[in-house]
């Protein structure tokens, strides 16, 4: 699992692990009180925290505006704007800290939504960097491969590539087969190609999983999506 993958590589005391399995609990549960309360933990004690411990912070703002607040809310733009502050300090602060660079590429690539074509654009370079820079420093995190792969699928041309696109998505499901999303994602990518033979197999997959227990919460969602796509398409 991720967890354990994070862990190792970031080398996190056993006083931060506490916080870094709080983090991964409440997200995958999708408790938007107790990440709220780990967040404004984490803040009391900004001038105290390493890397890790800022990362963790930042992807706290991340992952909260993600499934915690409507997709029309005004504050979740803030969010993610305090999120890449706090990314960019982690990166600065460990310029080899994998964990880092992932929630600062996965940040960048939000925001990029919620600004005009050219300043996006600019954006995607450095959401480009980061990623990239997190699968090198760790060659396990599926994440990083996934939005990798939703990048060379949902960008305008001429940076879209399906090929890539799939590379990825498949690479991510090779290192980390438990994750209904990652099916989901290829499954999309396969829609968008108009292959929905591989598609469907793709949502019959994923209604058959369990929940993967980093992302119990998300894992149902799309379990739910995936049957509603089978239903639809008998």
């Amino acid at each position: 699992m991720i967890l354990a993958s994070f862990l190792m590589l970031a080398g996190i005391t056993m006083v931060f692990a506490g916080y870094w399995e709080d983090f991964w609990k409440y997200n995958s549960l999708q408790d938007g009180e107790k990440m709220l309360q780990l967040k404004d933990t984490l803040e009391r004690m900004l001038d105290t925290l390493n890397a890790t411990e800022m990362a963790v912070l930042a992807n706290c703002y991340t992952e909260y505006a993600n499934w915690g607040l409507a997709k029309d809310d005004p504050k979740r733009e803030e969010f993610y704007t305090k999120a890449m502050e706090y990314a960019r300090q982690a990166v600065s602060k460990d310029p080899n800290n994998a964990f880092a660079h992932y929630v600062l590429g996965s940040t960048i690539g939000r925001l990029a939504q919620y600004k005009g074509i050219i300043q996006s654009l600019f954006m995607l370079g450095d959401f480009d960097k980061h990623i990239k820079k997190a699968m090198e420093l760790d060659p396990t995190n599926y994440l990083a491969y996934i939005a990798m792969g939703m990048r060379y699928r949902d960008t305008p041309w001429p940076f879209k590539n399906y090929s890539r696109s799939e590379y990825y998505l498949k690479k991510a499901i090779e290192i980390e087969p438990g994750y209904p999303n990652a099916y989901y994602e290829l499954a999309i990518l396969y829609e968008k190609m108009g292959r929905m033979d591989e598609a469907k197999k793709l949502y019959e997959k994923i209604v058959s999983m369990p929940p993967h227990p980093d992302w119990i919460a998300k894992s149902k969602e799309t379990q739910a999506i995936a049957r509603k796509w089978l239903e639809k398409h008998k």
